[in-house]
C-alpha cells in the first residue's frame, strides 16, 4: 500500500472543442457550482477544432468563483517558458490564485512541426521540458508580489536560451508544477523537479496496479535529487461511465465508483482524480455522490477527521 498523504481533490477533463464555442466554459461552470476542485482542458493547439486552451482558461476564470483552472497539459514546445511564466503568473493575480500548471513535454510532433516548433526526441523533450520548469521558476522568483528582484533570468541550456529577462510578476499564489508522464526518463524528471505527476489511467499498463511501478521511478528521481517522494502530488485522469450494475472499473453506480477510487488513493498514492467528461449530469453527480464518499472513506482510513465540504 502507498500513500503519499495529500488532500483529495476532484476535477474535470473537459474536451475544448469550438462547436459550439461556449459548451466547455458552461461546463466548467457546472463543475464550479458543484464543487469540484479543478477544472482542466487538453492543449492542443495545432488542432483547428479546439479553442485556443489558453485563451479558454482566461475566459473561465472570468466566468467562475472558485475552481482551479488548469492545461491538461499545455504543450510546452509551442508556448515558450518564459512568455508561460508571466502567462501564467498574470492569469493566477487575475483569478486570485486559481490556476495550476500541468506541462507536456510534446508528443504530436508533425503537428507541432507545422505550426513552427522543433522536433525534438523523446529525449530532447525531456531536456526540454526540464529547462523550461527552470525558467519559469526563475521568472516567478521575486523578492515580492508583482516586484522584481535585483539581477534578471540567466539561463543557458540546450533547448532555451534567457539571458536577462526580467523577474516577475509573482504568482498571487504558489502555483504547482504538474508533469504529464509515463516513461522513466521523464517520470524521474518530474521527482527531480516537479510538485506534481498528471498521467491518464487509460494509458498506464496494467491499470491502477501498474501505477506502482511508475511511482517508483517518480519516488526514485525525488531521493536522488535530496527531496521527500510526498513532495510530489500524484493525480489522475479517469473516465467512467454511470450504470446500475458492476461492468469494470468505474463502470456502475456512484457507490461502488467511491470504493474504487478510494482503493487507488489508499493503495497508489493518487490523491486527484480527474473525470474525463463532457455531460453536466455526469459531473454533478460525480461531485455530488463520488468525490464526499472517497473523502469521507479515505478519512476514516486514515485516522483523521471527517473533511468538512467545500461548499
Amino acid at each position: 500500500m502507498t500513500d503519499y498523504g495529500h488532500d483529495l481533490q476532484f476535477g474535470v477533463f473537459i474536451t475544448p472543442t469550438n462547436n459550439p464555442a461556449q459548451h466547455a466554459v458552461d461546463l466548467a461552470v457546472v463543475a464550479d457550482r458543484a464543487g469540484l476542485d479543478l477544472a482542466t482542458f487538453q492543449d492542443h493547439p495545432y488542432q483547428p477544432r479546439f479553442l485556443d486552451t489558453w485563451t479558454l482558461l482566461s475566459y473561465v476564470a472570468a466566468r467562475t468563483e472558485r475552481i482551479r483552472l488548469s492545461g491538461n497539459v499545455i504543450n510546452l514546445p509551442l508556448r515558450h517558458p518564459a512568455l508561460l511564466a508571466r502567462s501564467a503568473a498574470s492569469l493566477d493575480l487575475l483569478s486570485g490564485g486559481r490556476l495550476e500548471l500541468a506541462l507536456g513535454a510534446g508528443g504530436f510532433w508533425d503537428a507541432i512541426e507545422a505550426m513552427g516548433g522543433g522536433r525534438l526526441t523523446p529525449g530532447e523533450s525531456v531536456e526540454a521540458l526540464e529547462e523550461g520548469i527552470g525558467i519559469i521558476r526563475e521568472i516567478w522568483d521575486t523578492d515580492q508580489p508583482g516586484g522584481e528582484r535585483r539581477g534578471g533570468v540567466h539561463v543557458r541550456g540546450r533547448h532555451y536560451t534567457v539571458d536577462g529577462a526580467k523577474r516577475g510578476p509573482a504568482p498571487a499564489h504558489d502555483i504547482g508544477i504538474w508533469v504529464g508522464a509515463l516513461k522513466p526518463r521523464i517520470l524521474r524528471m518530474t521527482g527531480r523537479v516537479a510538485d506534481g505527476w498528471l498521467p491518464s489511467l487509460g494509458y498506464v499498463e496494467g491499470g491502477p496496479a501498474g501505477l506502482d511501478a511508475l511511482n517508483a521511478h517518480i519516488d526514485a528521481g525525488a531521493d536522488a535529487a535530496g527531496r521527500s517522494p510526498r513532495a510530489i502530488r500524484r493525480l489522475l485522469n479517469v473516465q467512467g461511465r454511470f450504470q446500475p450494475a458492476n461492468g469494470g472499473l468505474l463502470q456502475g453506480p456512484a457507490a461502488q465508483w467511491a470504493d474504487e477510487l478510494t482503493a487507488i488513493a489508499l493503495n497508489h498514492g493518487t490523491s486527484g482524480f480527474i473525470l474525463a467528461s463532457d455531460d453536466a449530469a455526469t459531473i454533478e453527480r460525480y461531485a455530488h455522490e463520488v468525490a464526499p464518499a472517497v473523502r469521507e472513506a479515505v478519512a476514516r482510513a486514515r485516522g483523521e477527521a471527517a473533511p468538512v465540504s467545500p461548499r
